[in-house]
């Protein structure tokens, strides 16, 4: 399978791109900048090809879509990128990933990477006509599940899930996270290539290949359908 993966030169990103390329799929990595690409250097001399772009400018963001494209249709698309503090942490943690789906050709599958802090964000989209200045981590992690399960329920023929990896050993997590890392990106490869039935479900919401209910907001239609609105406002794009 040709698989694409965000936020691919280190942390959960690079391990999922690294154990996709060790299991034999064609695998497509992502880094901010051409410098970037150097800690996955050993990846692309195995075969992995490689796009750059700064999530976090949306121009930049197209040119990954249409890099992405012209490597060839993806069979799933892994959206790992992410900060946890930052100005443009909605843009890179959600307007990016919305404007990768809404123009990459359409894969079979979509991963989105959330966090168990979801729980604690922000059910509010009103929040954001004043700006995103104030959208935490766990807001992000809250409007990305919910564009996981809305593209789950708005394209019934592409396989939509998001992750909660854990609190794992990362840059991110820190050196002191207690979860398991292996298991912080098995699940993602899993949804990403597996033919398990369990697998071959969309609009779930995973930990360690267990399903489990999300933030109530992030089913809920009229949540999703406002927040979507927002992105198609902020990016100039619309889901079809």
């Amino acid at each position: 399978m040709r698989v694409f993966v965000t936020g691919s030169v280190d942390g959960l990103g690079r391990a999922t791109a690294r154990t996709l390329l060790e299991s034999g799929h064609h695998v497509v990595v992502h880094g901010r900048s051409t410098a970037r690409l150097d800690a996955v250097q050993d990846l692309m001399d195995r075969g992995a090809e490689a796009v750059v772009g700064d999530l976090a400018d949306l121009e930049q963001t197209r040119d990954v879509a249409r890099h992405v494209n012209e490597i060839g249709r993806m069979d799933a698309v892994i959206h790992n990128a992410g900060v946890l503090h930052t100005p443009d942490i909605f843009r890179i943690n959600v307007a990016a990933p919305y404007l990768l789906t809404a123009l990459i050709d359409r894969p079979q599958r979509l991963v989105y990477l959330s966090s168990g802090m979801h729980r604690s964000g922000h059910a509010d989209p009103s929040r954001l006509e004043a700006g995103t200045g104030n959208v935490t981590y766990s807001d992000s992690k809250l409007y990305l599940t919910a564009l996981a399960a809305a593209v789950a329920r708005l394209w019934p023929d592409v396989l939509s899930n998001a992750v909660d990896p854990g609190w794992v050993p990362t840059r991110m997590g820190g050196a002191g996270a207690p979860d398991d890392l292996r298991l912080g990106h098995l699940t993602q490869e899993w949804l990403a290539t597996s033919d398990d039935p369990a697998a071959l479900t969309s609009g779930g919401y995973w930990f360690h290949q267990t399903r489990e209910k999300p933030h109530h907001a992030a089913r809920d239609e009229r949540f999703q359908n406002a927040l979507l609105d927002h992105l198609a406002v902020v990016t100039g794009e619309r889901l079809a």
